[in-house]
């Protein structure tokens, strides 16, 4: 089993930046892919962005140019850098860690953009 627990949610300004963590634990063994998902109040789940097994980003078009995921390997962490943010980025952020057919979800981190 993996544990995957992030953090860095809160309120931010329009405009503002926030970095969010997603550190992993548990039975880890070999290279995951990852990737960032956030939900907003009576909305799917949608995708935001996704670091390869062998270190590739892919982003929702939206997200794009604004949002940079990157991962540490060394420390079983992922990371989502917000930048520029906008009211509408307003969600609670889940990270995912998939290998050989096995999925694991975190718990969530708010993130509420508002003045």
């Amino acid at each position: 089993q993996v544990q995957l627990v992030e953090s860095g949610g809160g309120l931010v300004q329009p405009g503002g930046s926030l970095r969010l963590s997603c550190a992993a634990s548990g039975s880890i063994a070999g290279i995951y892919s990852t990737a960032w998902y956030r939900q907003a109040p009576g909305r799917q789940r949608e995708w935001v962005s996704t670091v390869s097994s062998g270190g590739y980003t892919f982003y929702a078009n939206s997200m794009e140019g604004r949002f940079t995921i990157s991962r540490d390997n060394a420390k079983n962490t992922i990371y989502l850098q917000m930048n520029s943010v906008k009211p509408e980025d307003t969600a609670v952020y889940y990270c995912k860690w998939w290998r050989l057919g096995q999925e694991y979800w975190g718990q969530g981190t708010q993130v509420t953009v508002s003045s």
